[in-house]
């Protein structure tokens, strides 16, 4: 038709990057590795040295890195922030403006890049909107992490936690269902058992 001006996709692969679909408002500096099948949405910034996986959604305003891993499947809300020193694990949700944090005592006049403390955040965990984990720590397997919680210890793997700080206040199963008394998933049917040391393990036939 004519005086159509011509429609431009949102989302379009880039020649370094095939099979992964970019907004052409966001920046992915170079060098990063980037799975197939991920998409990177609008205003998004991806620094050097990141590795990211495949079938990922980098939602908008997100950044990450430099020198950040992400594995596979992981799933980062609006307005996140993965700094260097954290690791995501497979399938880890980020839920919008959840906080990484990288050094325990920040101060604007004083530099402490060298003080970066790891987090390792690890396969199928789910964290809250406008939660904060605190540098150091790690969050064990499927745990999840309620909306607004500060994380200040290690998180045991599927204990769901809640609160500031935040404490254990039961435990979800691998499809995120709370368990009851019986251990048993209410979405699946999949069954969990405490071991000697008071941490919740699936229990397989």
């Amino acid at each position: 038709m004519a005086g159509r001006s011509e429609h431009k996709p949102e989302l379009a692969e880039r020649p370094e990057h095939p099979g992964v679909l970019i907004h052409d408002s966001a920046y992915v500096d170079a060098p990063t590795r980037i799975g197939a099948g991920t998409r990177i949405w609008h205003f998004a910034h991806v620094l050097p040295d990141c590795d990211i996986g495949r079938d990922c959604v980098l939602g908008q305003n997100v950044m990450v890195g430099p020198s950040v891993r992400i594995g596979n499947i992981c799933k980062i809300q609006n307005n996140v922030a993965i700094y260097k020193g954290v690791t995501l694990e497979d399938e880890v949700f980020c839920g919008p403006s959840c906080v990484f944090t990288n050094v325990d005592n920040p101060r604007a006049g004083i530099a402490r890049k060298a003080e970066f403390k790891p987090t390792l955040v690890k396969r199928g965990a789910s964290i809250g909107a406008n939660a904060t984990i605190v540098c150091g720590h790690t969050l064990g397997e499927y745990c999840f992490i309620g909306a607004g919680s500060v994380v200040t210890c290690d998180v045991p793997a599927y204990a769901l936690m809640a609160g500031v700080p935040s404490r254990r206040i039961g435990w979800i199963s691998k499809a995120g269902g709370r368990l009851g008394g019986d251990l048993v998933c209410p979405i699946d049917g999949s069954r969990y058992r405490l071991t000697a040391d008071g941490m919740l393990e699936a229990v397989y036939d």
